[in-house]
């Protein structure tokens, strides 16, 4: 069995592949719709309507709307296609995934003092997975620039004497030690000057700082790229809520979240330019992220006449603590004296860093809805959500490198307007249903993520104390792939799918 050490390194240190950056802060932002058939069928328009397990997701008042005590799990098969571009060499990648969409209960207890301004109040518990990370993105193409850049940048400034060897001394060992002194930069220097990528200008000078890259710049280099992720970030809720008079409902959630994300990228590189030594490259980089956050959610329903509802709500951003590992792999291929040559470069480090802090976003939500007596509905929600927002932190606060995260972050990121709308329509005990969805890029530069667009349809039967419904959602949404060590970037349109089915009963 392969033999795995840890090193513990500080958060500050991840300077490059793997640090903590606006994208990571994105990932663990950012909610897709998910909820029971009926919530995904109207696209999540939920927050003015309530008598939903997933409504309490938009708004925690809507529980309150609940006339009888009511559970519902839904099970979810998630599709996700993506079509890559890169340099007009064309790429599909499909993963299908089957989950548990959610599961929850409310409990009502109605007032017996009819005379009381307090009709009812309920408690209730949700599980919803707010985002799945598994995905497998292939990207294949002839580029301009090599990987052989990326590692001789990483190395520029740093000793020769830091990347040798000494007498007695493993792989490992100058590997955990850069980590623990230099930071991730000299680990990737060390595997490039280890994998005969990179030399140094002055190779007799054991304090020569600047390097040369043994692949030539000059000719095309073949790229196969491969990421792949899995993982999801979920939501476990505990509401409470209650109606005042025939008029107002007010709630308020508790909510904790955990993420568990796992992503493995590799990057393939060959040439066969003039002057190359080296010629192949093979490069692996694995990332696992654990953390736990809390936040909290505040609405309340109106009631105008019976026909029309209004509502608002408020979500407090969530702070998360996360702890993250790195590992990385390099194998090459050079030419010596005519000959062929692999060099394997496996550390076999484990890189454990710090933990450190995230606040995402808050959000706020207006909805409203017009019932149709018992024969049809229409509702629209409206939320704003400020991605600049999002901020990174330190166990010991003000760190350097944390700082210039969260300036990128502010300079790049924007706050965002999303609509959601749906509407049901009811024949007897069949219920059809459909939603539109929108949501802006939250980049200020709409070429690096574009703006999603999504409808929803579905279906539902309602047998008494049962019921049963089917849902289907469809969204679209273009973005720019960055690969890590080279200037370009692969454009990717991606195809989210999600037929979900529940089964909610009532007790």
């Amino acid at each position: 069995m392969r033999k795995i050490s840890i090193l513990i390194m500080a958060a500050f240190a991840m300077a490059t592949v793997n640090a903590q950056n606006g994208i990571d802060g994105l990932r663990y932002s950012s909610e897709a719709s998910s909820g029971t058939a009926r919530f995904n069928a109207l696209s999540g328009a939920f927050g003015a309507l309530g008598g939903d397990v997933s409504a309490i997701s938009i708004n925690p008042a809507g529980s309150a709307v609940f006339l009888n005590s009511s559970a519902a799990i839904s099970l979810g098969a998630k599709d996700k296609e993506s079509n890559a571009s890169y340099f007009n060499t064309e790429t599909k990648s499909i993963d299908t995934d089957f989950v548990l969409n959610q599961a929850g209960a409310v409990f009502v207890f109605t007032n017996p003092n009819e005379a009381s301004k307090l009709k009812k109040f309920t408690f209730a518990f949700n599980y919803q997975q707010t985002q799945n990370f598994d995905d497998e993105l292939f990207i294949k193409g002839v580029g301009s620039n090599s990987i052989g850049d990326f590692f001789r940048n990483q190395a520029q400034g740093i000793p020769l004497e830091l990347l040798q060897l000494q007498p007695g001394e493993t792989v490992s060992d100058l590997y955990s030690y850069l980590g623990e002194t230099q930071g991730v930069a000299a680990q990737n220097a060390f595997l490039g000057y280890q994998g005969y990528i990179i030399d140094p200008a002055d190779p007799n000078n054991t304090s020569n700082t600047q390097y040369t890259s043994n692949i030539a710049g000059d000719g095309n280099f073949n790229h196969d790229y491969i990421l792949l992720t899995e993982g999801s970030n979920n939501k476990f809720t505990a509401n409470f809520s209650a109606q005042i008079t025939d008029q107002f409902y007010f709630g308020v959630n508790l909510n904790t979240h955990s993420i568990d994300y796992h992503q493995s990228s590799t990057l393939f590189e060959s040439n066969n330019n003039t002057g190359s030594t080296v010629n192949l490259v093979g490069f692996e980089n694995n990332l696992s992220v654990q953390g736990a956050g809390f936040s909290a959610q505040f609405g309340g329903i109106m009631k105008i006449q019976n026909n029309v509802r209004l509502g608002l709500s408020l979500e407090t951003p969530t702070w998360y603590e996360i702890t993250e590992e790195t590992s990385q792999y390099l194998e090459t291929q050079r030419i010596a004296d005519g000959q062929s040559f692999i060099e394997t470069v496996n550390p076999r480090i484990i890189n454990v860093y710090e933990t450190y802090y995230l606040k995402t976003p808050g959000k706020v939500t207006a909805s409203a809805a017009y019932i149709f007596g018992k024969q049809a509905l229409i509702s629209l929600d409206y939320s704003f959500k400020d991605y600049s927002s999002i901020e990174f932190d330190s166990f010991d606060g003000n760190d350097p490198y944390f700082n210039a995260v969260n300036n990128t972050i502010e300079n790049s990121f924007k706050g965002v307007s999303s609509l959601r709308f749906g509407g049901e329509y009811r024949i007897n005990q069949l219920s059809l249903r459909g939603g539109l969805r929108y949501e802006e890029s939250p980049y200020n530069d709409e070429e690096t993520m574009g703006d999603l667009n999504g409808f929803s349809l579905g279906a539902g039967y309602n047998l008494g104390n049962y019921n049963l419904d089917l849902s289907y959602t469809r969204a679209e949404q273009e973005r720019s792939q960055e690969i890590y060590g080279l200037s370009d970037t692969a454009s990717v349109e991606t195809t989210f799918s999600n037929v979900v089915f529940s089964v909610g009963f009532k007790f």
